[in-house]
Protein backbone atom coordinates (compact mmCIF):
# COMPACT_ATOMS: atom_id res chain seq x y z
CA UNK A 1 0.00 0.00 0.00
CA UNK A 2 1.48 3.25 -1.08
CA UNK A 3 2.09 5.91 1.96
CA UNK A 4 -0.82 8.39 2.20
CA UNK A 5 -1.04 11.71 3.27
CA UNK A 6 -2.44 12.80 6.42
CA UNK A 7 -5.91 13.95 6.31
CA UNK A 8 -4.83 17.36 7.92
CA UNK A 9 -2.64 17.70 4.92
CA UNK A 10 -5.09 17.87 2.53
CA UNK A 11 -6.90 20.16 4.53
CA UNK A 12 -4.04 22.82 4.06
CA UNK A 13 -3.05 21.67 8.06
CA UNK A 14 1.03 21.50 8.34
CA UNK A 15 2.11 20.34 12.14
CA UNK A 16 3.97 23.40 14.10
CA UNK A 17 6.03 20.61 16.12
CA UNK A 18 8.77 18.42 13.74
CA UNK A 19 8.56 15.98 17.31
CA UNK A 20 4.81 15.50 17.02
CA UNK A 21 4.51 15.22 13.49
CA UNK A 22 7.33 12.36 13.39
CA UNK A 23 5.35 10.48 15.88
CA UNK A 24 2.37 10.57 14.04
CA UNK A 25 3.99 10.22 10.69
CA UNK A 26 5.77 6.74 12.55
CA UNK A 27 2.23 5.80 13.72
CA UNK A 28 0.59 6.08 11.01
CA UNK A 29 3.19 4.00 8.82
CA UNK A 30 2.61 0.99 11.57
CA UNK A 31 -0.82 1.29 10.76
CA UNK A 32 -1.11 1.01 7.27
CA UNK A 33 1.25 -2.11 7.38
CA UNK A 34 -1.05 -3.53 9.94
CA UNK A 35 -4.05 -2.65 8.02
CA UNK A 36 -2.60 -4.83 5.61
CA UNK A 37 -1.68 -7.63 7.85
CA UNK A 38 -5.22 -7.77 9.29
CA UNK A 39 -7.18 -7.98 5.98
CA UNK A 40 -5.01 -10.84 4.42
CA UNK A 41 -6.61 -13.93 3.72
CA UNK A 42 -5.94 -17.64 2.90
CA UNK A 43 -8.30 -16.75 -0.35
CA UNK A 44 -6.86 -14.40 -2.36
CA UNK A 45 -10.19 -13.27 -3.67
CA UNK A 46 -11.57 -12.19 -0.42
CA UNK A 47 -8.24 -10.65 0.08
CA UNK A 48 -8.68 -8.69 -2.43
CA UNK A 49 -12.34 -7.75 -1.91
CA UNK A 50 -11.52 -6.84 1.29
CA UNK A 51 -8.66 -4.23 0.58
CA UNK A 52 -10.55 -3.02 -2.13
CA UNK A 53 -11.60 -0.07 -0.91
CA UNK A 54 -8.72 -0.02 1.61
CA UNK A 55 -6.17 0.65 -0.58
CA UNK A 56 -8.23 3.08 -3.16
CA UNK A 57 -7.00 6.01 -1.06
CA UNK A 58 -9.21 7.53 2.10
CA UNK A 59 -8.00 10.37 4.15
CA UNK A 60 -7.29 7.86 7.62
CA UNK A 61 -8.78 10.30 9.31
CA UNK A 62 -9.87 8.45 12.10
CA UNK A 63 -6.11 6.32 12.64
CA UNK A 64 -5.06 10.21 13.03
CA UNK A 65 -7.39 10.98 15.71
CA UNK A 66 -6.26 7.77 17.35
CA UNK A 67 -2.63 8.51 17.80
CA UNK A 68 -3.08 12.54 18.20
CA UNK A 69 -5.11 11.47 21.31
CA UNK A 70 -2.60 9.18 22.47
CA UNK A 71 -0.52 12.06 23.04
CA UNK A 72 -2.07 12.57 25.94
CA UNK A 73 -1.37 9.19 27.72
CA UNK A 74 1.95 8.07 29.81
CA UNK A 75 2.57 5.76 27.06
CA UNK A 76 4.33 6.13 23.63
CA UNK A 77 2.11 7.13 21.02
CA UNK A 78 3.00 3.95 18.31
CA UNK A 79 2.39 1.25 21.39
CA UNK A 80 1.10 -1.85 20.02
CA UNK A 81 -2.74 -1.31 21.64
CA UNK A 82 -2.68 2.16 20.36
CA UNK A 83 -1.80 1.00 16.77
CA UNK A 84 -4.18 -1.83 17.14
CA UNK A 85 -7.02 0.56 18.34
CA UNK A 86 -6.12 2.93 14.77
CA UNK A 87 -6.46 -0.13 12.97
CA UNK A 88 -9.81 -1.48 14.46
CA UNK A 89 -11.68 2.00 13.85
CA UNK A 90 -10.20 2.03 10.17
CA UNK A 91 -11.49 -1.69 9.72
CA UNK A 92 -14.62 -0.73 11.11
CA UNK A 93 -14.95 2.22 9.01
CA UNK A 94 -14.28 1.22 5.57
CA UNK A 95 -16.43 -1.86 6.16
CA UNK A 96 -19.18 0.89 6.32
CA UNK A 97 -18.49 2.07 3.05
CA UNK A 98 -18.70 -1.46 1.60
CA UNK A 99 -22.15 -1.56 3.03
CA UNK A 100 -22.59 1.90 2.12
CA UNK A 101 -21.78 1.38 -1.85
CA UNK A 102 -24.48 -1.15 -1.81
CA UNK A 103 -27.33 0.64 -0.29
CA UNK A 104 -26.27 3.76 -2.62
CA UNK A 105 -25.66 2.06 -5.63
CA UNK A 106 -22.92 3.70 -6.11
CA UNK A 107 -19.87 3.28 -8.55
CA UNK A 108 -16.74 5.39 -7.94
CA UNK A 109 -15.69 5.85 -4.77
CA UNK A 110 -12.52 7.66 -4.76
CA UNK A 111 -12.77 7.55 -8.04
CA UNK A 112 -12.31 4.04 -8.38
CA UNK A 113 -15.14 1.35 -8.95
CA UNK A 114 -16.50 0.25 -5.55
CA UNK A 115 -16.78 -3.57 -4.95
CA UNK A 116 -20.05 -3.92 -5.83
CA UNK A 117 -19.73 -2.61 -9.18
CA UNK A 118 -16.22 -4.36 -9.68
CA UNK A 119 -18.05 -7.78 -8.64
CA UNK A 120 -21.78 -7.66 -7.45
CA UNK A 121 -23.52 -6.71 -3.87
CA UNK A 122 -23.27 -10.05 -2.63
CA UNK A 123 -19.52 -9.81 -2.44
CA UNK A 124 -19.85 -6.32 -1.32
CA UNK A 125 -21.75 -7.02 1.56
CA UNK A 126 -20.05 -9.99 2.53
CA UNK A 127 -16.61 -8.43 2.21
CA UNK A 128 -18.12 -5.53 4.80
CA UNK A 129 -18.87 -8.53 6.87
CA UNK A 130 -15.64 -9.68 6.72
CA UNK A 131 -13.42 -6.71 7.65
CA UNK A 132 -16.29 -6.01 10.61
CA UNK A 133 -15.34 -9.66 11.96
CA UNK A 134 -11.63 -8.89 11.64
CA UNK A 135 -12.35 -5.70 13.36
CA UNK A 136 -13.77 -7.74 16.58
CA UNK A 137 -10.78 -10.35 16.51
CA UNK A 138 -8.22 -7.38 16.84
CA UNK A 139 -10.82 -5.32 19.36
CA UNK A 140 -10.85 -8.58 21.64
CA UNK A 141 -7.31 -8.09 22.32
CA UNK A 142 -7.55 -5.12 23.82
CA UNK A 143 -9.81 -6.56 26.60
CA UNK A 144 -13.68 -6.49 27.33
CA UNK A 145 -14.12 -3.05 27.78
CA UNK A 146 -12.69 -2.35 24.19
CA UNK A 147 -14.96 -4.92 22.86
CA UNK A 148 -18.08 -3.11 25.31
CA UNK A 149 -17.35 0.29 23.54
CA UNK A 150 -16.65 -0.84 20.26
CA UNK A 151 -20.15 -3.07 20.53
CA UNK A 152 -22.07 -0.16 21.29
CA UNK A 153 -20.42 1.88 18.81
CA UNK A 154 -21.48 -0.52 16.25
CA UNK A 155 -25.10 -0.42 17.30
CA UNK A 156 -24.87 3.43 17.03
CA UNK A 157 -23.93 3.06 13.42
CA UNK A 158 -26.46 0.43 12.80
CA UNK A 159 -28.96 2.53 14.27
CA UNK A 160 -28.17 5.44 12.17
CA UNK A 161 -28.32 3.74 8.92
CA UNK A 162 -31.57 2.02 9.91
CA UNK A 163 -33.41 5.49 10.35
CA UNK A 164 -31.58 6.83 7.34
CA UNK A 165 -32.90 4.15 5.35
CA UNK A 166 -36.51 4.75 7.05
CA UNK A 167 -36.55 8.70 6.74
CA UNK A 168 -38.27 10.68 9.10
CA UNK A 169 -41.34 9.63 10.68
CA UNK A 170 -44.77 11.40 10.80
CA UNK A 171 -43.99 14.51 12.89
CA UNK A 172 -40.74 14.07 12.97
CA UNK A 173 -38.20 17.32 12.37
CA UNK A 174 -35.97 16.32 9.48
CA UNK A 175 -33.48 18.55 10.57
CA UNK A 176 -32.93 16.75 13.64
CA UNK A 177 -33.44 13.70 12.33
CA UNK A 178 -30.61 14.15 10.13
CA UNK A 179 -28.61 15.68 12.81
CA UNK A 180 -29.26 12.80 14.71
CA UNK A 181 -28.43 10.43 11.98
CA UNK A 182 -25.07 12.37 10.94
CA UNK A 183 -23.76 11.52 14.77
CA UNK A 184 -24.84 8.21 14.70
CA UNK A 185 -22.99 7.25 12.11
CA UNK A 186 -20.18 9.76 11.82
CA UNK A 187 -19.97 11.34 15.21
CA UNK A 188 -19.98 8.21 16.84
CA UNK A 189 -16.98 6.03 15.33
CA UNK A 190 -14.80 9.11 15.43
CA UNK A 191 -15.29 9.38 18.97
CA UNK A 192 -14.37 6.02 19.67
CA UNK A 193 -11.58 6.99 17.70
CA UNK A 194 -9.98 9.64 20.26
CA UNK A 195 -11.47 7.59 23.04
CA UNK A 196 -9.19 4.45 22.03
CA UNK A 197 -6.07 6.86 21.33
CA UNK A 198 -6.34 8.75 24.77
CA UNK A 199 -7.28 5.13 26.87
CA UNK A 200 -4.33 2.82 25.36
CA UNK A 201 -1.94 5.61 25.75
CA UNK A 202 -2.81 5.52 29.78
CA UNK A 203 -4.76 8.83 29.53
CA UNK A 204 -6.72 10.17 32.62
CA UNK A 205 -10.54 8.96 32.92
CA UNK A 206 -11.49 12.84 33.02
CA UNK A 207 -8.45 13.28 29.52
CA UNK A 208 -10.49 9.96 27.86
CA UNK A 209 -13.97 11.81 28.52
CA UNK A 210 -12.91 14.92 27.10
CA UNK A 211 -11.72 13.56 23.86
CA UNK A 212 -14.52 11.18 23.31
CA UNK A 213 -16.66 14.58 23.57
CA UNK A 214 -14.16 16.20 21.38
CA UNK A 215 -14.29 13.55 19.02
CA UNK A 216 -18.19 13.57 18.66
CA UNK A 217 -18.81 16.88 18.11
CA UNK A 218 -15.65 17.39 15.95
CA UNK A 219 -17.09 14.20 13.83
CA UNK A 220 -20.41 16.00 13.44
CA UNK A 221 -19.07 19.37 12.32
CA UNK A 222 -16.46 17.32 9.57
CA UNK A 223 -19.46 15.39 7.89
CA UNK A 224 -21.49 18.84 8.15
CA UNK A 225 -19.25 20.60 6.12
CA UNK A 226 -18.68 18.16 3.73
CA UNK A 227 -22.44 19.22 2.69
CA UNK A 228 -21.68 22.62 2.42
CA UNK A 229 -18.53 22.31 0.24
CA UNK A 230 -20.89 19.63 -2.11
CA UNK A 231 -22.61 22.84 -3.18
CA UNK A 232 -19.57 25.61 -2.33
CA UNK A 233 -16.72 24.09 -4.02
CA UNK A 234 -16.12 24.88 -7.97
CA UNK A 235 -13.60 21.99 -8.22
CA UNK A 236 -13.59 18.33 -6.92
CA UNK A 237 -12.45 19.87 -3.34
CA UNK A 238 -14.81 17.43 -0.91
CA UNK A 239 -13.32 14.38 -2.91
CA UNK A 240 -16.82 14.11 -5.19
CA UNK A 241 -18.19 16.14 -8.12
CA UNK A 242 -20.14 19.55 -6.62
CA UNK A 243 -23.55 18.98 -6.74
CA UNK A 244 -23.61 15.27 -6.02
CA UNK A 245 -25.56 15.05 -2.98
CA UNK A 246 -28.32 17.26 -4.84
CA UNK A 247 -28.27 15.09 -7.76
CA UNK A 248 -28.95 12.06 -6.06
CA UNK A 249 -31.47 13.49 -3.76
CA UNK A 250 -29.61 12.70 -0.71
CA UNK A 251 -30.55 15.51 2.25
CA UNK A 252 -27.96 17.94 3.78
CA UNK A 253 -27.84 20.47 6.20
CA UNK A 254 -27.99 23.41 3.69
CA UNK A 255 -31.31 22.20 2.19
CA UNK A 256 -32.97 21.02 5.43
CA UNK A 257 -32.28 24.55 6.35
CA UNK A 258 -33.66 26.04 3.21
CA UNK A 259 -36.85 23.98 3.49
CA UNK A 260 -37.63 24.75 7.27
CA UNK A 261 -38.06 28.56 6.52
CA UNK A 262 -38.75 28.44 2.74
CA UNK A 263 -41.68 30.78 1.46
CA UNK A 264 -43.31 29.66 -1.29
CA UNK A 265 -44.89 33.34 -1.68
CA UNK A 266 -41.73 34.08 -2.80
CA UNK A 267 -40.28 33.81 -6.12
CA UNK A 268 -36.36 32.67 -5.42
CA UNK A 269 -37.80 30.51 -2.69
CA UNK A 270 -40.44 28.88 -5.34
CA UNK A 271 -38.03 28.30 -8.05
CA UNK A 272 -35.74 26.81 -5.84
CA UNK A 273 -38.10 24.37 -3.94
CA UNK A 274 -39.50 23.30 -7.44
CA UNK A 275 -35.36 22.59 -8.77
CA UNK A 276 -34.80 20.51 -5.44
CA UNK A 277 -38.19 18.73 -6.31
CA UNK A 278 -36.97 18.10 -9.60
CA UNK A 279 -34.77 15.40 -11.52
CA UNK A 280 -31.35 17.18 -11.29
CA UNK A 281 -29.67 14.71 -13.68
CA UNK A 282 -30.10 17.98 -16.15
CA UNK A 283 -26.37 19.71 -15.92
CA UNK A 284 -28.31 22.95 -16.47
CA UNK A 285 -30.80 22.43 -13.75
CA UNK A 286 -27.99 21.64 -11.50
CA UNK A 287 -26.34 24.49 -12.07
CA UNK A 288 -29.16 26.75 -11.26
CA UNK A 289 -29.86 24.69 -8.00
CA UNK A 290 -26.19 25.40 -6.75
CA UNK A 291 -26.17 28.57 -7.50
CA UNK A 292 -29.41 29.59 -6.03
CA UNK A 293 -28.46 28.17 -2.85
CA UNK A 294 -24.89 29.39 -2.84
CA UNK A 295 -26.77 32.85 -2.55
CA UNK A 296 -29.64 31.93 -0.30
CA UNK A 297 -29.58 32.78 3.48
CA UNK A 298 -29.74 29.21 4.74
CA UNK A 299 -26.53 28.47 3.25
CA UNK A 300 -24.74 30.87 5.45
CA UNK A 301 -26.60 29.85 8.42
CA UNK A 302 -25.42 26.02 7.50
CA UNK A 303 -21.81 27.77 7.39
CA UNK A 304 -22.40 29.21 10.83
CA UNK A 305 -24.03 25.91 12.12
CA UNK A 306 -20.33 24.67 11.36
CA UNK A 307 -18.50 27.02 12.88
CA UNK A 308 -20.55 27.02 15.84
CA UNK A 309 -20.17 23.02 15.92
CA UNK A 310 -16.15 23.44 15.47
CA UNK A 311 -16.11 26.25 18.28
CA UNK A 312 -17.51 23.63 20.51
CA UNK A 313 -15.11 21.01 19.79
CA UNK A 314 -12.15 23.35 20.63
CA UNK A 315 -13.66 24.15 23.82
CA UNK A 316 -14.00 20.59 24.78
CA UNK A 317 -10.25 20.86 25.04
CA UNK A 318 -9.95 22.61 28.21
CA UNK A 319 -10.35 19.57 29.53
CA UNK A 320 -7.07 17.99 28.22
CA UNK A 321 -4.03 19.23 29.15
CA UNK A 322 -1.65 22.04 27.02
CA UNK A 323 0.85 20.73 24.09
CA UNK A 324 1.70 19.74 21.13
CA UNK A 325 -1.47 17.41 20.49
CA UNK A 326 -3.34 19.90 21.86
CA UNK A 327 -2.53 22.58 19.61
CA UNK A 328 -3.07 20.19 16.67
CA UNK A 329 -6.24 19.42 17.47
CA UNK A 330 -6.99 23.14 18.08
CA UNK A 331 -5.95 23.95 14.16
CA UNK A 332 -8.26 20.86 13.24
CA UNK A 333 -10.78 22.88 14.53
CA UNK A 334 -9.84 25.80 12.35
CA UNK A 335 -9.60 24.40 9.69
CA UNK A 336 -13.13 22.66 10.03
CA UNK A 337 -14.45 26.05 10.68
CA UNK A 338 -12.89 27.14 7.20
CA UNK A 339 -13.66 23.98 5.65
CA UNK A 340 -16.55 25.63 2.70
CA UNK A 341 -14.24 28.90 1.44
Amino acid sequence: MSPHPLPAESLGFEFADPALEARVRAGLERVEQALLDATQSEAPFVTAAAQHVMVAGGKRFRPLLVLLAAEFGAAEVAVDEVVKAAVVVELTHVATLHHDDVMDEAALRRGSATANARWDNSVAILSGDWLFARASDLVADLGPEAVRIQARTFSRLVEGQIRETMGVGEGQDPLKHYLSVVADKTGSLIATSALFGARYAGAPDDVQESLRAFGEEIGVAFQLADDLLDIASESDQSGKTPGTDLREGVPTLPVLIFRAQADPTDPTDARLLDLLDSDLSDDARLTETLDLLRAHPAFGQAEDDVRRRAADARNLLTGVPDGPGRDALETLCDLVATRSV
